[in-house]
C-alpha cells in the first residue's frame, strides 16, 4: 500500500509540468441537444465529448468504443454477453447511462448492459466525470455516459448504410438517415448484428459454445420548429435483442436470455427572450425473459415500466448569471414472475445556479430534492468553480453529495428482496487541471470518493442471498487525459492516451473492491493521407481482484486492434476498411474463467448517398 500511495503522490505532482487536455463541449447555434444541463451546468467537472473521428472508428458496440477510449474499466462475460462499467473504482449501479437527457439505468438491476446499446444509433456521445446525482438523479456517483441525438435544423438529405462481416459468422447492417430543413429535422437509424460467436479458447481445446446473439434496434428523431421560439421534438429508441449465454471454462451453459428495451421521450421547447422553458415526457419499457435451457418453454421474466414528466425553465438574469429549476415526476410499475407487482413514485426538485464573477472566473452551485414513500432521500448538493489563470491552463474544483436509491429487484426480488433497505450515498471531491496549447491538450483529474451504506448481496444464515447495507468504501485516484494532433501537407497524425489510477477500498477488510484495477491505459493513433486511413488502438488493464479477501487474481492484459480504409469519391462515398482485432493473439478474460476472443477479422464496407 505504501508503494501505491507514493506512486498517486508522485502523479499528482510530477504531472503538473507536463503539457496538456480536456476535450470541451461545443454546440453550434442551429443544433439543439435535449441534455441542458450538460452543456451549462458542467463548467466545473471533466466532460468529453467523442469526436467524430472516434465515432466512426468503432463499428458497433458501445462497450468497445468506451474501453478503448476513456478511463471507464469494463467486464465482459465473453464477447457480446453481458458488459457492465466501472467508473472511478465505483460499482456498475453507480455509473449511470443519460439518453437524450432522461437516466436510463434499469430499474431492475440498476446498471446499464453496454451490450444492448448500438453506438451508430448516436451522433454524439459524451463522458462526465464525477458526482451527477443533483442533475442525473440515481446511479450517477462514479460518473455519466451521455448518449444524444442532436438535431441540426440545416438543409440536409444524407443516407448512410455501413455493413461489417467478420470472424465467428459476424455480421452487422447499420442504416441511417438524415433529412432537414430550416423549420423540419430528422433522424433515422435501423441496426442488425449477429454472431454464432463460437472463436476457440486460446491454449485450450475448448471453444465459445452456446454463445450466439442477434439484435435489432430502431431509432427515430424527429424535430419541428413551431415558430420562431417553439419547437417540438420526439425522440424513440427500440432494442429486441437474443442471446444464449455462453458457459465458464469449468461448466457449460445452455441459458438463453431475450431483452426489449423501449424509449419513448417527448419535449417542448420555448425561447421567451431571458426565458427557455422545457417541458419534456417520457415513457420506458424494459423486459427481459431468461431460459435456463434454451431447449424447454420454461423462463423467468421481469418488466418494469417507468413514466417521467419533467419542467425545466432557465432564466439567463443577464450575460454572467443563469438560473435553472427544474421539478419532474417519476413512476415506475415492476411486475413479472421474480419481482411480483410493486410501484414506485418519485418527485423531485432542483434549483441550478451559474455565476461567471468576472471573465475568467465561474462557479456552479446545484442543489436537490426527493419526496417518496419507498426510502428516506437525503438533500444532494453539488459545488464547484471553474478558474481560466491563464489562455492555456485552467483549473476545476468540485464538491458534491451524490446517491443510489436500491432497485427493484434489492426491494422485491421473490424471497430475497428487502423492504428496510436505505439509499447508498457518497461524499466527494475532484480537482482538475487542464492545458491547451497549439496541438495538445492535456488534462489531469484528482479525486476522492466517501461512500455510504454500500448495498452487497450476500448469504443470510439460511443460505439465501439478500442485499443489506453492509459496507463503506473510500475511492481515490487520478485520471490523465492526453491529445496531440499535427498536420503535415496531406499528412493528418492523431495520437490520443487516457490514463486512470484507482484505489477503491472496504474500509473495513481494507482490501480493493473486486474487479477494480489500479491501473488502465489506452492509446490510439490515427493517421490518414488524402483517401487512405490508418488506426492503432492499444488498451492495458491491470491485475484485478476476484475475490473479496483479495487471494484469487484476474492478470492484467494488453490488446491491440488495427485498421486500414480507403475511400472511393468525395461526398458521396465508398469506403472499404479492414480491421485486425486482438493484433498479438492475447489470452486474455474480462472476468474470471469467460475468455475472450484471440486474433480475428472483419471487413467493414461503408456507402454515403
Amino acid at each position: 500500500m505504501t508503494l501505491r500511495k507514493q506512486f498517486l503522490f508522485a502523479v499528482l505532482f510530477l504531472c503538473q509540468a507536463i503539457c496538456a487536455q480536456q476535450d470541451s463541449i461545443t454546440i453550434l447555434d442551429d443544433v439543439l441537444i435535449s441534455d441542458l444541463q450538460l452543456k451549462k451546468f458542467s463548467n466545473s467537472q471533466s466532460v468529453v465529448k467523442l469526436p467524430d473521428s472516434i465515432l466512426s472508428k468503432n463499428r458497433t458496440s458501445l462497450t468497445t468504443l468506451l474501453n478503448y477510449n476513456s478511463v471507464i474499466y469494463f467486464k465482459e462475460n465473453g464477447l457480446g454477453m453481458v458488459s457492465s462499467a466501472s467508473f472511478r473504482g465505483t460499482t456498475a449501479q453507480q455509473t449511470a447511462v443519460i439518453w437524450n437527457g432522461i437516466n436510463i439505468n434499469s430499474q431492475l438491476n440498476g446498471q446499464t448492459d453496454f451490450n444492448t446499446i448500438s453506438a451508430k444509433d448516436f451522433n454524439s456521445i459524451s463522458i462526465r466525470a464525477g458526482g451527477g446525482s443533483t442533475v442525473y438523479g440515481s446511479s450517477a456517483i462514479g460518473g455519466s455516459i451521455h448518449l444524444n441525438n442532436d438535431l441540426s435544423f440545416r438543409n440536409k438529405f444524407d443516407n448512410t448504410i455501413q455493413s461489417n462481416y467478420g470472424s465467428f459468422n459476424t455480421l452487422g447492417v447499420n442504416y441511417k438517415m438524415q433529412l432537414a430543413s430550416a423549420k423540419f429535422s430528422s433522424q433515422i437509424s435501423i441496426s442488425r448484428n449477429s454472431s454464432d460467436n463460437d472463436y476457440d479458447y486460446l491454449d485450450s481445446d475448448k471453444k465459445n459454445e452456446n454463445g450466439q446473439f442477434y439484435n435489432t434496434s430502431f431509432n427515430v428523431n424527429l424535430g419541428y420548429k413551431l415558430d420562431s421560439k417553439n419547437i417540438l421534438k420526439l425522440y424513440s429508441y427500440l432494442f429486441d435483442g437474443e442471446r444464449h449465454f455462453s458457459g465458464t471454462l469449468a461448466a457449460p451453459s445452455k441459458s438463453k436470455y431475450n431483452d426489449l428495451n423501449i424509449r419513448n421521450l417527448l419535449e417542448w421547447i420555448g425561447s421567451y427572450n431571458q426565458f427557455t422553458s422545457k417541458v419534456k415526457v417520457a415513457f420506458l419499457s424494459e423486459k427481459y425473459k431468461y431460459f435456463e435451457n434454451a431447449a424447454t418453454s420454461i423462463f423467468s421474466d421481469a418488466k418494469a415500466e417507468t413514466f417521467t414528466a419533467k419542467y425545466d425553465l432557465l432564466y439567463k438574469v443577464n450575460s454572467k448569471l443563469e438560473l435553472n429549476s427544474v421539478v419532474d415526476f417519476t413512476q415506475t410499475k415492476g411486475f413479472g414472475s421474480d419481482i411480483g407487482e410493486n410501484k414506485r413514485q418519485i418527485g423531485s426538485g432542483i434549483l441550478l445556479l451559474k455565476h461567471r464573477l468576472f471573465t475568467k472566473f465561474l462557479y456552479e452551485i446545484t442543489v436537490r430534492k426527493e419526496i417518496t414513500d419507498n426510502y428516506k432521500s437525503p438533500v444532494l448538493f453539488s459545488v464547484g468553480t471553474n478558474f481560466s489563470a491563464f489562455s492555456f491552463y485552467n483549473l476545476k474544483i468540485n464538491a458534491s453529495r451524490n446517491y443510489r436509491i436500491p432497485t427493484f429487484n434489492d426491494l422485491y426480488y421473490q424471497g430475497s428482496g428487502n423492504l428496510n433497505l436505505k439509499p447508498e450515498s457518497s461524499y466527494q471531491v475532484e480537482i482538475g487541471q487542464e492545458f491547451k496549447f497549439k496541438n495538445t491538450t492535456f488534462s489531469l483529474t484528482n479525486y476522492y470518493i466517501k461512500i455510504q451504506d454500500l448495498l452487497r448481496w450476500s448469504p443470510s444464515s439460511g443460505g439465501n442471498w439478500t442485499p443489506n447495507n453492509v459496507a463503506k468504501v473510500t475511492t481515490y485516484g487520478a485520471e490523465i487525459l492526453l491529445n496531440y494532433n499535427k498536420k503535415i501537407g496531406k499528412n493528418q497524425f492523431d495520437f490520443t492516451t487516457t490514463y486512470a489510477y484507482t484505489i477503491s477500498e472496504d474500509e473495513q477488510k481494507k482490501k480493493q473492491l473486486i474487479y477494480v484495477p489500479y491501473h488502465k491505459f489506452t492509446a490510439a493513433l490515427a493517421y490518414s493521407f488524402n483517401k487512405l486511413s490508418a488506426h492503432y488502438q492499444y488498451l492495458y488493464n491491470g491485475e484485478v481482484f476476484t475475490s473479496s479477501d483479495n487471494f484469487y487474481t484476474l492478470d492484467d492484459y494488453l490488446v491491440s486492434n488495427f485498421g486500414i480504409d480507403y475511400q472511393f469519391g468525395k461526398k458521396k462515398f465508398l469506403q472499404l476498411g479492414f480491421d485486425v482485432l486482438n493484433v498479438f493473439n492475447e489470452n486474455y478474460q474480462s472476468v474470471s474463467t469467460r475468455p475472450m476472443p484471440g486474433r480475428n477479422y472483419t471487413i467493414n464496407l461503408t456507402f454515403n448517398f
